[in-house]
């Protein structure tokens, strides 16, 4: 028997990232409750992943060794919380990014699950140790950050509360990497975790870039999805340094170390990402692809699309 078998997560809000996440762990061979408390919403969550798993099982992409109609027989939508947490060992909170409405949510969790249940959160820039304020045993606390949408993109952070300790982060990690995740662990917490700091690095330079005039929408993007997107696709900045010197990083810091700290200390200061700067750079943007509604989820669907096959691709090397 595998380590899932009979075991339930319950997954809190069923919007896209909830569902996601459900299909992640049904594809592990997971029981899933999804629980919504919006009446109605968890049954739609679940009629839009039977669509979702029969497409994906058409397009060879489905994840897991358990067919679509087994992965759907695993799943179950919920109206009441204390059904939908019933025998949980793992809660994965997907709800609206609101400080407030994820506080509330892990109050009610707490006073209906066991001790030994691992709360997570899947707050993208909300810290642990605000989000579990009122959790009485903040121990068995955790953020599971997916990066959208986590079917497709395996990426998760695991950042600790600072009262998590490790064998909690360690069943997280275990749970994540058995279901086909790529976890990392933060830690310790920080501001907008690693991903975030990271990739709000990249908008801004990319911003400051296009409103000094430097270079176009178009023509940024292309640096990243045919430059350094190419590369970081299979590899990371640091291993990239390594390989991009004769004899590894040392040879490369020795070599660029004070060009690096010329340029970045040529970076201006913080975007403000509004005014006349927003307003000509989204004109830009929404001349390449407009804003309306039919072409946003043409593009989405596309990207969905490219993220599955690159996906695959990743699992065969």
């Amino acid at each position: 028997m595998s380590s899932s078998d009979g075991k339930i997560i319950s997954v809190v809000g069923s919007g896209l990232i909830g569902r996601s996440w459900a299909m992640v762990f049904a594809s592990g061979g997971y029981r899933v409750k999804i629980y919504d408390n919006q009446p109605g919403l968890a049954a739609k969550a679940l009629a839009e992943i039977r669509r979702q798993f029969g497409e994906l099982e058409e397009a060879h992409m489905l994840r897991g060794q358990l067919k679509a109609s087994e992965q759907l027989a695993l799943l179950s939508s919920h109206d009441d919380l204390a059904q939908a947490l019933e025998g949980a060992f793992f809660v994965q909170e997907c709800v609206y990014e609101d400080l407030a409405a994820k506080r509330s949510v892990f109050q009610a969790v707490e006073r209906l699950v066991g001790g030994d249940v691992i709360l997570s959160s899947s707050t993208s820039c909300l810290l642990p140790s605000n989000v579990f304020s009122q959790v009485q045993d903040r121990s068995r606390c955790i953020v599971s950050h997916p990066v959208n949408p986590p079917y497709y993109v395996k990426l998760v952070e695991l950042v600790p509360h600072p009262d998590t300790p490790d064998a909690v982060m360690d069943t997280a990690h275990a749970l994540m990497t058995q279901v086909g995740q790529a976890p990392v662990r933060l830690k310790k917490e920080i501001d907008g975790f690693a991903l975030n700091r990271v990739q709000y690095a990249v908008i801004a330079e990319s911003w400051r870039l296009v409103q000094d005039g430097v270079i176009s929408v178009r023509d940024i993007d292309l640096v990243m999805s045919e430059g350094l997107g190419m590369r970081y696709a299979f590899i990371g900045p640091m291993e990239t340094m390594h390989l991009n010197a004769p004899e590894g990083l040392e040879d490369y810091l020795q070599r660029y170390r004070e060009g690096m700290q010329r340029v970045l200390a040529s970076f201006g200061p913080v975007p403000q990402f509004s005014g006349e700067a927003a307003d000509r750079i989204t004109q830009e943007m929404c001349a390449l692809i407009p804003g309306e509604q039919q072409h946003l989820s043409s593009r989405r669907e596309r990207r969905d699309q490219l993220l599955m096959a690159l996906s695959k691709m990743k699992g065969q090397h």
